[in-house]
């Protein structure tokens, strides 16, 4: 009598789940909506927009950071937390006004790319939470670090006026493309930004 061996089939073996990279995760969501924010602005970039670019789902972008105006705050933060111009060189320096002027024409100069923390700025400022939360930002921040390098009276007044020429003129020089600033001598447009700085940041002249 001989016995019949049924096939054994092999066992299934399912594909295992590899933990994913919270860290690098964020990263990448928070860059994606960076980018969208800074071109389209809060109320033109989608959450699925920024989920597809960082090749995360939309509900994943909820779970790392809430809500779409939370992840704004965070973008806003982000921007702020590295500065360009006000930086802690620039607010020890002794000669505040000539170094603000001097990283303002170069930042602004012609093909220059515009920083991102203003295009999100500019681009988000005709809603009202998201105006709310650059305001706040760039309060506890920017204003706040300025008036501190800042001797004399009226230190936040002043600090908020320098902060208001150095977005005037990245509109107008960068992004309008205003001709007599766009155009203008390097030199000779920090020579004439530089007394208007430091008109605001010398205590004696407050």
């Amino acid at each position: 009598m001989t016995r019949v061996h049924k096939a054994v089939a092999a066992p299934v073996r399912r594909p295992v789940r590899r933990p994913r990279d919270a860290g690098a995760t964020r990263s990448a969501i928070l860059a994606s909506a960076r980018a969208a924010f800074a071109q389209a602005g809060y109320d033109g970039a989608g959450v699925r927009e920024i989920a597809a670019r960082a090749g995360v789902s939309a509900m994943l972008i909820n779970r790392y950071f809430g809500s779409k105006e939370k992840l704004f705050a965070e973008v806003v933060a982000d921007t702020i937390a590295s500065p360009v111009i006000l930086t802690p060189e620039t607010l020890q320096s002794g000669d505040i006004g000539a170094e603000i002027a001097r990283a303002l024409v170069a930042l602004t100069r012609p093909g220059a790319a515009p920083l991102d923390g203003f295009q999100v700025m500019l681009r988000s400022v005709a809603n009202p939470r998201a105006a709310a939360i650059n305001r706040d930002q760039i309060e506890r921040h920017h204003q706040k670090n300025l008036s501190g390098a800042l001797a004399g009276p009226h230190a936040a007044e002043r600090a908020a006026l320098v902060l208001a020429l150095v977005a005037g003129i990245q509109l107008m020089r960068q992004t309008l493309a205003i001709k007599a600033l766009a155009k203008a001598d390097p030199a000779l447009l920090t020579r004439l930004i530089t007394p208007l700085v430091e008109a605001l940041v010398a205590p004696s002249k407050a």
